[in-house]
């Protein structure tokens, strides 16, 4: 039954769309395949051959590795894909003169490549949902594997050089309160849950200055506060210059546990989600880094702007193709398809930098690519249209 109630919702649809999507799914698929291969075999089989050859990586840890690496890469392929399917399958029916046969019946430009925009449309979907919810899974427990299979720690629960600075408002000598530095946090490593060799320094007593040194680090749960061991504190008077210092073996700490959670951030975009992304804009912001809550600002416009990709090259590929008289061939549509997409990710990087530069606002960091390859797109098909 619910067979024949897919044909039936499927059979609904124009006999026109229905025969341009069947012409467009052969070579969708067919450029999925190629492109993930290729990007697959540069990005991850040579290294994880050198990695069994010369680290001993088990054979069966490197399957799991490259089968978790796959979804990355298959994101990549999507848009590739579109661009390509587009292209050829227009090329090839406007080659054939059936394109001319439905110009001959009234049928507009617009609407011939109107499939070809809903087909991109899902694809730009599809994209975000991969890279949203399957790529940073995969991509963290790739990682995890090789870096078991080679008898290493666990990289979810390790960071180096973790920084950490807190602002907050101090009464001033005078009376007033300013918002300033109060907590500067660093740790020269974060493993399995405990920070090594740690100092903090603490600005938020008027008049005094704190200095804590400390072998480890540990958050405690039950207490609230932070737990250090082996370590211990100077103070400086701001008014006399005089200082004092203790030392100590266990020493509770009131601070949040935010240096933890500035530790576990990805420092790969690729590993986060949406809401990672946001979680690590805002310890960031709260922890004074404006240059890497600026940078995150713009990968979380980027995981929107960079799915509508497939809606943009899926207007580029069937308006080139779309042109009357059109041949293609499989081979030159790679090679195009190749070309445009340099172009296209050249754009991105240039302007992704000047918003992580500051030059451009975030939003029109990221999406200043997309629409740019739209106003292109739009372009081309109105010329074919003539």
């Amino acid at each position: 039954m619910e067979r024949l109630a897919s044909q039936v919702r499927w059979n609904r649809i124009p006999l026109m769309d229905r025969w341009l999507v069947n012409e467009l799914l052969g070579p969708l698929l067919f450029g999925i395949a190629a492109f993930t291969a290729v990007s697959l075999s540069v990005g991850v089989v040579f290294e994880l051959v050198r990695r069994v050859a010369e680290s001993g990586l088990p054979l069966l840890a490197a399957m799991q590795v490259l089968l978790l690496r796959l979804p990355g890469f298959l994101v990549l392929a999507f848009p590739m894909a579109t661009l390509m399917a587009t292209l050829l399958a227009y090329s090839s029916l406007s080659g054939n003169s059936e394109l001319t046969a439905l110009r001959s019946v009234g049928v507009s430009t617009s609407r011939m490549v109107l499939p070809a925009l809903v087909l991109s449309l899902l694809m730009s979907l599809l994209t975000f949902l991969f890279n949203d919810l399957i790529v940073p899974k995969a991509n963290l427990a790739a990682t995890n594997t090789l870096e078991v299979a080679l008898g290493k720690a666990l990289t979810t629960e390790t960071g180096n050089n973790v920084l950490y600075s807190r602002f907050g408002r101090i009464k001033q000598l005078e009376g007033e309160s300013i918002k300033q530095l109060t907590h500067l946090f660093y740790s020269r490593k974060y493993l399995q849950g405990q920070m090594l060799d740690v100092t903090v320094i603490d600005f938020s007593r008027g008049g005094q200055r704190q200095m804590l040194t400390a072998e480890s680090g540990r958050w405690n749960e039950s207490q609230g506060m932070w737990e250090f061991s082996n370590g211990h504190i100077v103070n400086l008077d701001d008014a006399s210059g005089t200082t004092t210092s203790a030392q100590f073996d266990r020493y509770l700490y009131p601070l949040s546990r935010n240096p933890v959670d500035v530790a576990k951030i990805p420092t790969d975009p690729g590993a986060m989600t949406v809401g990672q992304a946001r979680r690590a804009e805002r310890l960031y912001e709260e922890a004074g880094n404006a240059k890497e809550a600026r940078r995150m600002r713009v990968r979380i416009q980027e995981k929107f702007a960079f799915p509508a990709i497939c809606l943009v090259f899926g207007l580029i590929g069937s308006s080139l193709g779309v042109r009357p008289y059109n041949r293609t061939s499989r081979s030159q549509g790679f090679g195009i398809s190749v070309l445009l997409i340099f172009g296209y990710y050249l754009m991105s990087f240039i302007f992704s930098s000047l918003g992580i530069s500051g030059t451009l606002v975030p939003l029109l960091a990221a999406w200043s690519p997309v629409l740019i390859g739209m106003a292109g797109g739009l372009h081309l098909l109105r010329v074919a249209s003539r």
